[in-house]
């Protein structure tokens, strides 16, 4: 990628993971969003239509709890920068190093962002969406991607590590549950089921509006999936916690505060540079 970097003329340069599914307008539309007090322009991560119940499963945590999470922190201005398909602003990258000066890190974009919002300049959300486009996976798969994303965000930025646990419906349903009986004599039991029927009831709608058309799956496969994810994510957030080592392709790396990754087990450099031999 740094050879892509050093290699590009232009002001503008995009960067975007290889299984991202490009519509023929989506850089023109990335294009447009890029104004005059704009520095990136990124689109939010959702999941292109596939079949099969683990592909409606990501599509249903992308376009729900992943999905309020963006749109919120995008609406903030809060850095929520994912990396999948972002536009930058050459010379805000130079400015602050090049490309290469972030090559310590193992969340880069997080912090290629930041560096755009600590010169000034703004974030802006595309129109379109990321559609990720991975072909086949599982749901083990799919949630050790989950929990390396957690480990990602609790040591590159620390105050996650408290605030997601209680961001989930099951946690503050049950929290509120009991302020309302402390408070107004409320039936737990009632505020906890009404609490959920809301919440999911506003999870179909944001999934139907990310979507921007009919949904591939049931609302019977949406409410199934929808269980799933609300279910297992607490557990996954605690498997991170646990465990702070992230395997990433076969290696593992060990994530100190800040975000600064060093391989564990990882070769000593070569005394001596490698020659090609025909």
């Amino acid at each position: 990628m740094i050879q892509g970097y050093e290699a590009a003329k232009y002001d503008l340069f995009l960067i975007s993971d290889s299984s991202i599914k490009m519509q023929e307008d989506t850089l023109l539309d990335m294009v447009m969003h890029m104004t005059d007090k704009v520095g990136l322009v990124q689109q939010m991560p959702f999941v292109t239509d596939r079949p099969g119940f683990v592909s409606h499963l990501e599509k249903i945590f992308f376009g729900t709890q992943h999905g309020k999470m963006y749109l919120t922190a995008n609406c903030l201005g809060i850095n929520c920068a994912s990396g999948m398909s972002t536009l930058f602003r050459k010379e805000i990258i130079e400015s602050a190093g090049g490309l290469a000066h972030f090559g310590k890190y193992l969340a880069e974009d997080y912090l290629l962002a930041q560096a755009v919002l600590d010169s000034g300049y703004s974030i802006q959300l595309s129109s379109q969406s990321a559609l990720q486009n991975s072909g086949s996976t599982s749901i083990t798969s799919f949630h050790e991607r989950l929990v390396r994303w957690t480990k990602l965000r609790n040591a590159t930025v620390i105050t996650t590590m408290f605030f997601e646990p209680i961001y989930q419906c099951v946690a503050q349903g049950i929290l509120m549950a009991f302020v309302v009986e402390f408070l107004f004599s409320w039936s737990p039991l009632v505020f906890f089921l009404v609490h959920v029927l809301v919440w999911f009831l506003l999870d179909y709608i944001l999934m139907c509006v990310i979507q921007q058309g009919p949904l591939p799956f049931s609302k019977f496969e949406f409410l199934v999936g929808w269980l799933m994810n609300e279910l297992s994510y607490p557990v996954l957030i605690l498997r991170a916690y646990w465990d702070p080592v992230i395997t990433w392709r076969s290696r593992r790396y060990h994530i100190r505060w800040g975000g600064i990754t060093s391989e564990i087990n990882a070769s000593p450099p070569l005394s001596s540079p490698l020659k090609l031999t025909a």
